[in-house]
């Protein structure tokens, strides 16, 4: 009878439940003042783009994906605040370095600098890093060819390099995250066979 059919699905619904909670992971975001750090975020977060300010000291967004949600912590890049960022990678699950592909050699030395420190850093240095190159639509941006050798730290640790101009992916130690849906994600990646594996991905 059309009674059961209907008592039948209310059962279905009912006893179905919540979907299961999406895991969380706590990234920090770094690079220079002028990097793109929050542009980048509010774009993760489907924000508008207007009356965006550069960050002064922290800020911590969610952006949701389909199986996870990240919870990134940006810090502000400018000369005062760099020396404080230590006091705020505890409890992080990865580092997502943002660069300024257009910038200029004396601030492309600085980032690389900062870049070292941050993956010597005993609370960084095991975890998995995104290299984001950004600004590649810029007359004087380099290749991620060229960005990827001037930052590279050294023959200990494995490079993975995606380049892409309007879609990443991320990627993290349980998987694909975002089952490679074209919606814009990160390219954050595991480690690498015995090295750390890093991901430098181009926007």
């Amino acid at each position: 009878s059309q009674k059961g059919k209907t008592s039948v699905c209310f059962r279905a619904l009912c006893c179905k439940g919540p979907p299961p909670p999406r895991p969380e992971y706590d990234l920090v975001c770094i690079g220079l003042t002028g990097s793109g750090k929050t542009s980048l975020l509010s774009q993760l977060c489907s924000e508008s783009p207007e009356n965006i300010v550069a960050t002064t000291g922290f800020s911590i967004k969610a952006v949701p994906f389909q199986n996870a949600i990240l919870n990134v912590k940006e810090l502000g890049g400018a000369n005062n605040i760099r020396k404080y960022w230590s006091r705020y990678y505890q409890g992080s699950q990865g580092v997502i370095f943002v660069l300024d592909s257009a910038s200029s050699e004396d601030d492309l030395e600085t980032a690389r600098n900062e870049l070292h420190s941050a993956l010597q850093h005993p609370q960084l240095c095991t975890l998995p890093f995104l290299i984001l190159a950004n600004h590649q639509d810029k007359p004087a941006a380099r290749s991620v060819q060229e960005m990827h050798q001037f930052f590279s730290p050294g023959n200990h640790l494995t490079w993975c390099m995606l380049c892409t101009l309007f879609l990443w992916q991320i990627y993290h130690p349980k998987g694909l995250l975002n089952n490679g849906k074209s919606y814009v994600g990160c390219g954050l990646s595991a480690r690498c066979g015995e090295g750390m594996c890093l991901c430098i991905v181009a926007s």
